[in-house]
């Protein structure tokens, strides 16, 4: 009984340490949200004299304005085209080499996977100057591709990594089943491994698709064309039009970020089953 006792009290402790954590940690992630939210409502003087309380006053002209504006609306196009641009490459290339390391054996296989995984050690900022020379000489630059390939070549290192983990922890029993009844590679793949990899499709895409939606670098690189500004660098220019009002710069931010919030929520379920599936077997 002492044992029972004993246990059950560990159990109780430690679900109120996991409450009191996933708290903190909600609150800490939470409150900037919030606070960013709320000082969109605001006027400038409530903003600074109560930046974290709720505002004095509502102002949610400051939220119409820029939703009834043809500048957010066009910087959000031109995320929403980069980012679908980087998503559809990304998926599409990372899954059929995945699929190529996972279940095809020929000589090499192992030097070109790690040849893609070293890609996972540089981030793009130490490759700007010879992107942005590549870019030029393809005559890309001030164009959508000019964003696009660089972020889906940064992309795959990740993405075939996840991909191949996943392919390689389907039943085996499936593919030599299809291989029996004559079934090629081509024809697996498409019919039966992904419909069955939604959930790596789905967390593939969302960290490709957030991955883009908050890029800065390359575009403030390949980019000089304010039409074709995506929002990162939106805020850039807004912030500079409107620095002294706070509370607009906020709204902006606001308004920015809620897609991708909308869309983690959306597919967050996905998101854990894709990134567990690989967990046991590599």
């Amino acid at each position: 009984m002492t044992d029972m006792a004993s246990s059950a009290r560990i159990a109780a402790g430690t679900k109120i340490y996991l409450y009191v954590s996933l708290t903190i940690i909600a609150a800490i992630v939470l409150v900037p949200l919030l606070t960013t939210a709320l000082g969109g409502f605001k006027d400038l003087g409530d903003l600074r004299t109560n930046p974290f309380g709720l505002p004095a006053a509502w102002h949610p002209q400051n939220y119409t304005d820029i939703l009834f504006g043809d500048r957010y609306w066009r910087q959000m196009t031109n995320s929403l085209i980069i980012a679908t641009l980087t998503v559809g490459l990304t998926v599409s290339v990372s899954a059929m080499a995945a699929f190529t390391f996972a279940h095809v054996k020929f000589f090499g296989a192992g030097f070109l996977l790690n040849y893609f995984l070293i890609g996972l050690m540089f981030p793009a900022a130490t490759a700007i100057l010879p992107l942005f020379i590549r870019i030029r000489d393809l005559g890309l630059l001030n164009s959508y591709w000019g964003v696009v390939l660089p972020q889906v070549s940064f992309g795959l290192g990740m993405s075939i990594l996840l991909f191949r983990n996943y392919f390689r922890n389907l039943p085996e029993e499936l593919f030599q089943a299809a291989i029996v009844d004559g079934c090629g590679y081509i024809r697996f793949f498409w019919h039966i491994s992904l419909p069955l990899s939604r959930p790596i499709i789905a967390t593939v895409s969302i960290i490709s698709f957030v991955g883009s939606w908050n890029s800065y670098i390359l575009p403030l690189i390949m980019l000089n064309s304010e039409t074709m500004y995506p929002w990162p660098l939106g805020i850039m220019v807004y912030r500079g039009e409107f620095g002294t009002a706070w509370q607009l710069v906020l709204a902006f931010i606001t308004l920015t970020i809620m897609p991708t919030i909308i869309v983690f929520f959306l597919a967050q379920k996905h998101i854990i089953a894709g990134l567990t599936a690989g967990a046991v077997k590599s």
